[in-house]
Parts: C-alpha cells; sequence; structure tokens
C-alpha cells in the first residue's frame, strides 16, 4: 500500500509538501548542525526512505557523498531526475534494508519511519541502519508527534500550489480520540485529478515505544529532542511539539 501510495504521488509530490509548508533545506541545515554538535565526522550519508531527493540534496550541496534508497521506484526516478549521478540512488524497503555501505551519517526525516506499523518493524528498520554504520557514525531520524498524528488523522484541509490543488481526509472520524501509539491515516486526493488519490496508513509510536526499539536494534539514543516552528528543544512535548527527532549511536 505505501509503495502504491508513493508511485501514483510521486509527480505532484514536491507540490504537496512544499504546498504545505515543508522547509527542507532550513530543516535539514538544523539537523545538521545538531549532529555535528554530537561530533559527526566524515562525508558518506545514507537517506532512508529518500522520496524525491529534498531530504539529502541539501547535503551534496555541502559536499556530502549521498546514497538514496525508498520503497518506490517513482521516487526514486523522481530523484534520479535532479541529482542525475551526483548520489547512488537505490529501490529498497527500509524494512529489509541491503547491504549499501558504511556511512558516517544515516537518517529519515520527514516522518517516514510513521509508516511502519508495529514494533517489530521499527526495530527491523533500525537494525539495517545499524548494520550500515561506519565505526564512529550517528543515526538520525523524525517522528510525527502526537499533536502531528492528531492533525492528521482527524484532519480535513487543502493544500494549494502553482495552480495545483491537494485534499487531505484524516481517517478519523470528529468524534473519535486520536491516542498514544493510534493507527490512522488517511486519503490524499489532486482535485482535478480522480486517479490521484493515495490511502495513508501510520502509526504513532510513543517516547518509550521509540527508546525500546532503538535498543532492540543495537544502538544507543544519545538524544531526544522536540521541535517547533523549525526550532530543536532538549525535551520532547508530544502535545505541543509537532516533531520528535532521536540521535543514536552505536
Amino acid at each position: 500500500m505505501v509503495r502504491q501510495a508513493y508511485d501514483d504521488l510521486a509527480p505532484s509530490y514536491d507540490d504537496f509538501t512544499l504546498g504545505y509548508g515543508y522547509k527542507y533545506e532550513t530543516w535539514t541545515a538544523t539537523l545538521l548542525a545538531r549532529v555535528e554538535e554530537e561530533g559527526l565526522g566524515g562525508e558518506r550519508m545514507l537517506d532512508v526512505a529518500c522520496g524525491t531527493g529534498f531530504s539529502f540534496i541539501p547535503l551534496l550541496e555541502r559536499g556530502w557523498r549521498g546514497t538514496g534508497c525508498d520503497l518506490s521506484p517513482a521516487m526514486i526516478e523522481a530523484a534520479r531526475a535532479k541529482v542525475g549521478d551526483r548520489a547512488e540512488l537505490v529501490v529498497a524497503d527500509m524494512r529489509e534494508l541491503p547491504d549499501l555501505g558504511e556511512f558516517d551519517l544515516i537518517w529519515s526525516i520527514n516522518s517516514a519511519l510513521n509508516y511502519l506499523l508495529s514494533s517489530d518493524e521499527l526495530i527491523a528498520t533500525l537494525a539495517g541502519m545499524r548494520r550500515n554504520m561506519a565505526a564512529g557514525g550517528l543515526v538520525l531520524f523524525d517522528l510525527m508527534s502526537l499533536k502531528t498524528a492528531r492533525a492528521f488523522f482527524l484532519g480535513d484541509f487543502t493544500v494549494e500550489r502553482e495552480g495545483k490543488k491537494f485534499h487531505w481526509k484524516g481517517s478519523f472520524s470528529p468524534q473519535e480520540a486520536v491516542t498514544a501509539g493510534a493507527i490512522g491515516g488517511g486519503r490524499l486526493e489532486e482535485i482535478g485529478k480522480a486517479d490521484v488519490v493515495d490511502t495513508h496508513r501510520m502509526r504513532h509510536f510513543t517516547e518509550a515505544d521509540v527508546l525500546a526499539a532503538i535498543a532492540a536494534a543495537g544502538l544507543r539514543c544519545v538524544q531526544v529532542l522536540g521541535e517547533a516552528e523549525g526550532v530543536l528543544h532538549e525535551e520532547l512535548d508530544e502535545e505541543a511539539e509537532p516533531t520528535a527527532v532521536y540521535i543514536c549511536r552505536a
């Protein structure tokens, strides 16, 4: 289901995310600065669930050697159209990551890991990242908070950019409560294109869920951060901050 949704969405993905207000260059710079504070060294990075490339292109511009992988062949082709041979791009399921190399930084941003629907899938994904880490490497990923899960699972909103309109309808009814650990999602429709209607299923993972999965995957969590308006905070408040950020070592 996830692959089909993103294959269908690939031609319009950039318009939807940019129309929603996602600021890739600012967010990647903020995250990179934080891992540099953690002693990040080297220049080899792996972007897991890289989408159309927005999450790794800013690092290429800074001189990083990048590899990206995504479940969706259409997303990979969209990324390749932007970067050519400046990055190695691979179709791969993050739950079954192949050995792609030894990387100083492995990350997955824009809440891609919320598409994992069980703790076992999260552990498998993190273990795959662990296998691809270079000595002294770091893993960073972000997840939607409970606040954001409620906004999407209950949401009904329209996004517009450069003449394209998208309508998101959450899977929960207004009478339902979105609680910690909930599985939900929604339908994304490109208005005027009846064939572009994608169903998305996601899970909210609590901080306790994530910390347990990190440990089970053989990683050690060194930072749990909350984000609000692009600023990272030293403690995560799931009710007030849209995004949770985790930084791990082997």
